[in-house]
């Protein structure tokens, strides 16, 4: 009798919600997590994406379930998800707590700073069942990051120029401390000219700009026609010398996705800087 015992728990283990635990039908809400997603080998259980989840190129071939703040929670019903990723910097708080109410189980991906992403990286992997593999995306990110603390740390005097990041050009929107964009130039030794400013994205003044007058000014893409959309900003910051020797550049996404490719976004600044020195 004892002997069945043994067997029958033996078999429970095997084949209860352990293994049941491991999604298989994944959603994903946001872009960073897409490609996080995409990093740990889920790919193929990535059964929709949100309409601004554009990489890796598969990606593209996905059902979209709608925007990130617009999500459409019939679409993500109908799909029968074992699991939603969401992130808590840009999904509706709602959409959380309608799918938890429906029993639909939920993963929040919490990072909004550089120093958040491995740890919540880990986390992740946990809940999706691929602990080793996050761990080692996690470690490179790491590894990546104490590689240039360490660089800058041996070349103090190549640090600290002045750097205006814009966000958006019109109204004039740029980083601002507690921002992932504000640790990466910190990381980098480089000095945030709106270090002082109380929120994190605020709107500055042309006058402040000018004021400051950064060495570097750096343009995020964060759409199609942000060269177009920024022509009039630089028109009328012509004088400034970081416009007249042409240290303005234009930084792709990878930096504004808090995911896998963030050390791609590191490396574009970095190679912006010393470009600049010229």
């Amino acid at each position: 009798m004892k002997h069945l015992f043994v067997v029958i728990l033996s078999w429970a283990l095997l084949t209860g919600p352990a293994l049941a635990e491991r999604p298989m039908r994944i959603i994903s809400l946001a872009p960073n997590v897409t490609e996080i997603l995409y990093d740990l080998g889920l790919g193929e259980q990535v059964i929709a994406v949100s309409s601004y989840c554009n990489y890796p190129p598969a990606v593209k071939m996905k059902p979209k379930i709608g925007g990130m703040s617009n999500p459409s929670l019939e679409t993500i019903i109908a799909m029968k998800p074992d699991m939603v990723v969401l992130t808590d910097d840009g999904n509706p708080r709602e959409i959380e707590q309608r799918l938890r109410k429906l029993g639909i189980r939920v993963h929040i991906f919490r990072a909004k700073r550089l120093d958040d992403l491995p740890r919540e990286i880990r986390i992740l992997g946990k809940a999706l069942d691929v602990p080793k593999l996050a761990e080692r995306r996690a470690e490179r990110i790491e590894k990546v990051v104490r590689s240039y603390a360490k660089k800058v740390a041996a070349t103090p005097d190549r640090t600290g120029r002045k750097i205006l990041f814009v966000v958006q050009p019109d109204p004039l929107m740029v980083a601002g401390p507690g921002t992932a964009i504000d640790d990466v130039l910190k990381l980098l030794g480089l000095q945030n000219i709106v270090v002082n400013a109380q929120t994190e994205y605020p709107r500055y003044s042309l006058e402040e700009v000018i004021r400051q007058a950064p060495d570097v000014i750096f343009i995020g893409m964060s759409s199609g026609d942000m060269k177009a959309q920024s022509r009039r900003l630089l028109k009328r910051l012509s004088h400034l010398e970081a416009v007249r020797k042409g240290r303005v550049y234009y930084i792709g996404d990878p930096l504004f996705r808090m995911g896998p490719r963030i050390t791609d976004g590191i490396s574009e600044i970095s190679g912006y800087i010393e470009k600049s020195r010229e």
